[in-house]
């Protein structure tokens, strides 16, 4: 059994994880996660033991999520321990949230799509009993019903138990996609247009048309080792889902120049930690919290908790309501004496959706969105599958000053 090849000294890394939407609390989980990268990782990595028991993968995400860490503070901290070689699996994880992140930023109607066809799905199907017993954890099959309880109480999945879900959601209780889709990015603390909204489409046969994921008992009961094996209970076969609707590729949008002179700063939820690449203090800071928007339906308390807890732990003031947003940055800048705002730069979602749809260039504000380095790097390589990106990695690396060792 996998669990009786940890070490007294690993066993450490196996305590029950908080999650704590600080910089300082990532930081802390990657330093403990690092030496784990390399082989440990790759050999335990698809194992769900449950939320007790998350030191064989990372858990980093959320606070990769909204960039309390990020993407090269990751791999950073892992190439102290080992050559990208060695953590290739960890690393191409990594790079799996860059490529969603690139690859929708390229193709925003799946996006807008998603949310249009999410709408008529809750029309349609909020009173549906099926749905009802979906989201309540009342199926009958038992890792399904687990899995829901674990979502909603903890704001956390772990990535094999994501697909599963997904799976078990489409082609076994053959609920729409898109319901299932919000149900997660509701719950989850790591919540992410492009990684939730792709990932669901992967499994479901649409993102690499007509290749589906299908969860299977044996899988389950393997991977869980033995805590759940539904066996004749899910479907056996899974015919992937076609759509309509073409998503044609549109071109990269060009970062914003750094600013000149004295600016205000609005933190989101993107990008907590953007104060770090400016060249200087802001007049005054501001931060916006978006997640609500996220869905038409209310979100979990936890994913909710940690999006405003990022936000208030990076720039330690007041977060801005969805209601009266704009008002009080253009306040804020007049009582500051800037017209100049700068923002991290915002991919495709509801953060996006927000600041094209603002106020602030009438009111004589001119709003810069600052896109890192690796995402200008990364991006541009996420244009078909994942793995047209996985061999530009080490060139992206190289891009980043990394030694490929």
């Amino acid at each position: 059994m996998i669990t009786k090849m940890l070490s007294e000294e690993e066993s450490r890394h196996f305590g029950s994880l908080q999650f704590t939407p600080s910089r300082k609390a990532g930081l802390a989980r990657l330093r403990n996660f690092a030496p784990l990268a390399g082989r440990e990782y790759a050999a335990r990595r698809n194992y769900d033991f449950g939320p007790e028991f998350r030191g064989y993968v990372s858990a980093l995400s959320p606070w990769i999520r909204h960039r309390l860490i990020t993407e090269q503070d990751v791999l950073n901290a892992v190439q102290k321990h080992h050559s990208i070689s060695q953590a290739e699996k960890f690393v191409q994880e990594v790079f799996w949230r860059t490529y969603f992140k690139g690859w929708l930023e390229q193709h925003p109607s799946v996006w807008t799509a998603y949310l249009s066809n999410l709408n008529r799905a809750l029309e349609s199907g909020i009173q549906n009993q099926e749905y009802r017993d979906a989201t309540q954890g009342r199926t009958g099959i038992d890792c399904f019903d687990h899995w829901v309880r674990e979502l909603v109480e903890t704001g956390y999945l772990h990535n094999h138990s994501r697909m599963w879900f997904a799976s078990i959601w489409i082609f076994t209780l053959r609920l729409p996609w898109e319901l299932g889709a919000d149900f997660f990015l509701r719950h989850l603390m790591d919540g992410d247009p492009a990684s939730n909204t792709l990932s669901w489409r992967w499994v479901a046969g649409l993102h690499t048309k007509g290749k589906t994921y299908l969860a299977r008992a044996n899988n389950i009961a393997k991977f869980t080792e033995g805590k759940f094996n539904p066996v004749g209970q899910l479907a056996e076969n899974a015919e992937p889902l076609t759509e309509k609707a073409e998503h044609p590729s549109v071109a990269l949008s060009i970062s914003d120049p750094m600013p000149k002179g004295d600016f205000l700063l609005l933190v989101t939820e993107e990008d907590c930690q953007i104060a770090e690449l400016l060249p200087h203090e802001p007049a005054a800071d501001m931060g916006l919290v978006a997640s609500c928007e996220r869905s038409p339906l209310s979100l979990g308390k936890t994913a909710q908790n940690f999006a405003a807890g990022a936000i208030w732990n990076s720039c330690d003031c007041p977060s801005l309501e969805t209601t009266n947003w704009q008002d009080r940055i253009v306040a804020a800048a007049e009582a500051a004496g800037v017209k100049t705002v700068v923002t991290g730069f915002a991919p495709v979602g509801p953060v996006a959706t927000k600041l094209y749809k603002s106020k602030l260039a009438e009111a004589g504000l001119q709003l810069h969105q600052i896109r890192r380095n690796y995402d200008s790097l990364a991006w541009p390589h996420a244009t078909k599958g994942f793995f047209g990106l996985k061999r530009k990695i080490p060139t992206i690396l190289g891009g980043l000053g990394y030694p490929l060792r």
